[in-house]
């Protein structure tokens, strides 16, 4: 088509005057000097140009007044590069006449052009191997790849690639949310040559004989899909999923070298893992490889059978629950790396736990750092483990972990203890003491093995009488689980009409024996069915908090994500948002696989959805759920990695706000326990895998009889703590730095949220009344008590420390020796911030309580400068 051709085709745009009949004519008369046009070969530039075209508006007609302005843009009407493709040449003087019609001129209004691609990197290959490496042609990842990767991404690409050439395994350890799968592809894609220039898999000139034996991935099945459709997206790898029906076929394709990767789940390997172990592998990888921590499992078995020794694991949690994890884990990575197993226990395991014990002798401890610091340079070895704050921390706006102790009601404190007076419960309680009978031996020895008169023991043993080869222990289970029931709500411990007789008839027993004269308070025997009951937070003490704490966020605008253990508590937590009109969405073990993410999209993009329901075991993996900034951890789990894997369906990658955790516990219940051995074992974790200095707050060691503490053993389970503040006593009586602050040793009810406030203001400052009866005994932050040191040679990072405090409960500095005990140094900066701030000291108290974090350090960013440029008095 000529350039004149396409000027007479815009005629009619531009005389909008004229008459349709005018305008029919022009098209008749020109119509027959239309060619079809032919796609022209540009760059891919040119054809990304265009395509940020289409999604700008029809053009519009701007005045010749307007002209001028848009002429210094330099616009072009539309497809004007379409014409310079084809005419290849054409006069720029006559380009400048299409731009103008009689005055008018073509042009769309100026709008922000779509991101297509995300401008993380440069388009160029990340080259791997080294430039004097006989390696050729040269490993690197693709460009495609690269340009997307972000800075500690291409790190762990070049980790792993490292491993790969000494022929060793490895483990990726970043934190969940990072993006260890996209780096595996990466490295994959890398070693398997999937770029433009080198791939073996469209070469025709490829030497077959040099073709690399596949890749097993080893992964949870609910992320099987995900895997699958990375590969999709990334690369161009034959893959395949060896589970389901077709495992016969797929394994046939595998031994013809027909598929590169092959995806299967745990349960499928576990089962066919004699099978699938014939194949020579050249890589496996296992993702979320914490699940190979214990030794005795069938699926640790399986995978010790896999033949290569470039065995690498992805997981973001490392260490759950004992340092011999760690010898399980990494004895699977690098046989025979970290010695014999008895070797380990005896060389770190042992000495890491009693170092941190909190009487522990000088040399104890001092053994224990050395120990440690050896372990974290082996380790270092095979080990690449970043956290967020230090990768992506600067993208985010920061996460706050609180831990809310909250008071129970007055009738669950007394089924606790009924509980507790059980014959079952006592019977463990009791079991070391000497037999009533005149015999030498103890309890559990002799007469109280068995609890004839119990509640649970005789349905546990209505086949045997005599009792089982465990007894008592066998109890401990059942009672812990109904002790944490009647810490969450006493409905949970209800019969539900729905299941068979026997058990109806066990429950509606047990629920006889602790709500004793309390029956009728708590609606009788059975589940309550009605939905006022259901929904009613008088004789729950953790939803009495709850509603008063989403009370004050759903005002603000706040999206939350509500956890919760039990499918039981997420459906009395329904009944609950339903009375209050919130409006809410709920993914639990029911919820089928194809909709789960349509539930989460619908979340994340609609400004109208307040809550998402959650169960901690159904949401524990493949969630993103950027849009919520508030999550509540309903009930604690025994193993600190479930929570913490709730808390990051929120904070990830693409979150924009600040997030506010609240993990909610039963003051003087079982709860207590369970969160104080996830701190202690989250310390020992931080201990042995990144060697950070951890306050030694805990007298009790693991699996060690000899140092129960307050931590283990059967008697400190079922202890009643109900006249105490458990956490409180122990964090407290241990921490040397806070001793001296008398007003944060011991908090009440009434100093919940006013740790901010002076003592001079706290008289004057009056909380509104859903604050002043939050139901909330003691509260800090999990950061503070947990992660105190980065690293054995500690120093304090910028901006940590601070004169206002900004927990509740936990001071960050001992007073210094000229501060008397008022704190009158304290109150005297704290008078300048307001000052600063142009507040009274009431008024900016009120307006610290309901400031975020950020905002209070960008004050006190701000408070420090002037006063480094200007002192004030």
């Amino acid at each position: 088509m000529s350039l004149k051709s396409f000027k007479e085709i815009l005629k009619p745009c531009a005389y909008q005057s004229q008459s349709q009949s005018q305008s029919s004519s022009l098209y008749s008369q020109t119509s027959s000097t239309l060619i079809p046009r032919k796609p022209p070969k540009s760059s891919l530039s040119q054809q990304l140009l265009r395509l940020e075209e289409d999604y700008n508006p029809i053009p519009t007609l701007l005045p010749t007044k307007q002209s001028k302005e848009i002429s210094q843009r330099k616009q072009r009407p539309p497809h004007v590069d379409d014409v310079i493709d084809e005419k290849n040449g054409d006069d720029e003087e006559e380009l400048k006449d299409l731009e103008t019609q009689n005055g008018f001129r073509i042009a769309r209004p100026k709008l922000e052009a779509p991101q297509f691609f995300d401008p993380t990197g440069p388009y160029e290959p990340l080259v791997l191997s080294e430039s004097d490496s006989d390696e050729k042609p040269v490993v690197q990842v693709p460009a495609s790849i690269n340009c997307r990767l972000l800075e500690h991404q291409r790190e762990g690409v070049k980790f792993l690639y490292n491993l790969y050439k000494k022929n060793h395994g490895g483990i990726l350890g970043d934190d969940m949310g990072l993006g260890k799968t996209i780096q595996a592809i990466a490295f994959l894609s890398a070693i398997y040559k999937k770029d433009e220039e080198h791939d073996t898999t469209t070469d025709p000139n490829t030497n077959k004989q040099k073709t690399k034996n596949p890749v097993l991935i080893i992964c949870p099945s609910s992320v099987i899909q995900n895997w699958e459709t990375e590969f999709s997206k990334w690369s161009t790898f034959k893959v395949a999923l060896y589970h389901g029906t077709n495992r016969d076929t797929i394994f046939n394709k595998v031994e013809s070298h027909g598929i590169e990767i092959l995806i299967t789940s745990f349960d499928t390997y576990r089962i066919h893992g004699n099978i699938l172990s014939e194949i020579n592998w050249e890589i496996v990888i296992i993702d979320e490889a914490h699940r190979l921590k214990n030794e005795k499992s069938k699926l640790y078995e399986a995978c010790l059978a896999i033949k290569t020794r470039k065995r690498y694991g992805l997981t973001g949690t490392i260490m759950q629950n004992k340092i011999m994890e760690l010898f399980n884990l990494f004895d699977w990575v690098v046989p025979g790396g970290l010695g014999t197993r008895e070797h380990f226990r005896d060389y770190y395991d042992d000495p890491l736990k009693h170092g941190q014990r909190s009487s522990a002798p000088e040399r104890f401890v001092k053994i224990a750092e050395e120990r440690k610091k050896h372990l974290v340079g082996v380790l270092g070895k095979f080990l690449l483990r970043r956290t967020k704050e230090e990768t992506i921390g600067h993208l985010m706006m920061g996460k706050e972990d609180n831990v809310v102790f909250c008071a129970m009601s007055d009738v669950q404190k007394r089924v606790y203890r009924r509980m507790l007076e059980l014959p079952d419960v006592q019977c463990l309680i009791n079991k070391d003491m000497p037999c009533g009978c005149g015999s030498p031996l103890k309890q559990v020895e002799c007469c109280k093995r068995t609890v004839p008169n119990g509640v649970i023991w005789p349905y546990l043993h209505k086949d045997n009488p005599d009792g089982c080869d465990s007894c008592p222990f066998c109890l401990v289970l059942p009672c812990l689980t109904k002790l944490q029931q009647i810490s969450n709500h006493l409905e949970l411990i209800k019969p539900n009409h729905r299941d068979d007789a026997d058990k109806v008839k066990k429950d509606k027993d047990f629920a006889s024996a602790v709500f004793g004269s309390d029956i009728d308070l708590v609606g009788g025997y059975f589940q309550n069915e009605s939905f006022m009951g259901l929904s009613d937070v008088q004789h729950c003490g953790k939803m009495r908090a709850l509603d008063n704490l989403m009370a004050s966020w759903i005002i603000k605008g706040d999206k939350i994500l509500l956890f919760s253990y039990s499918v039981r508590m997420l459906d009395i937590l329904e009944k609950f948002l339903i009375r209050k009109g919130y409006s809410f969405s709920r993914l639990d073990g029911s919820t089928p696989t194809a909709m789960r993410q349509s539930l989460v999209d619908d979340f994340n993009r609609s400004p109208s959805k307040q809550v998402f329901l959650i169960s901690t075991r159904a949401g524990g993996l493949g969630l993103n759920l950027v849009s919520a900034n508030r999550v509540v951890i309903f009930d604690p789990n025994w193993n600190p990695a479930h929570d913490l894997q709730a808390q990051d369906r929120s904070f990830r990658f693409g979150q924009k706000r600040h997030v506010v955790v609240f993990r909610m516990l039963a003051a003087g219940s079982l709860e207590e326990l369970v969160y104080t051995r996830q701190v202690y074992k989250q310390q020992l974790s931080n201990i042995a895998v990144s060697g950070k200095l951890e306050k030694r707050y805990f007298e009790g060691v693991q699996d060690c009889k000899e140092f129960q503490g307050e931590l283990f053993g059967i008697s400190n389970l079922f202890r009643d703590l109900s006249d105490k503040l458990f956490t409180s006593e122990i964090i407290q009586s241990h921490d040397k730095q806070e001793k001296d602050d008398a007003e944060i040793e011991k908090q009440t009810l009434s100093d919940f949220g006013m740790c901010f406030l002076p003592p001079q203001s706290r008289e004057t400052f009056s909380l509104e009344s859903e604050t002043r009866d939050l139901g909330i005994v003691y509260a800090h932050r999990n950061e503070d008590i947990i992660g105190h040191g980065r690293g054995c040679n500690v120093t304090q990072e910028v901006g940590t420390s601070t004169e206002i405090p900004i927990l509740p409960l936990v001071a960050k500095k001992k007073p210094a020796p000229h501060e008397n005990g008022n704190g009158s140094h304290k109150m005297k900066q704290y008078r300048l911030v307001a000052r600063f701030m142009g507040m009274e000291v009431v008024e900016f108290s009120k307006w610290f309580l309901s400031a975020s974090v950020g905002e209070r350090e960008r004050i006190l960013r701000d408070f420090k400068r002037r006063k480094e440029k200007m002192p004030l008095r």
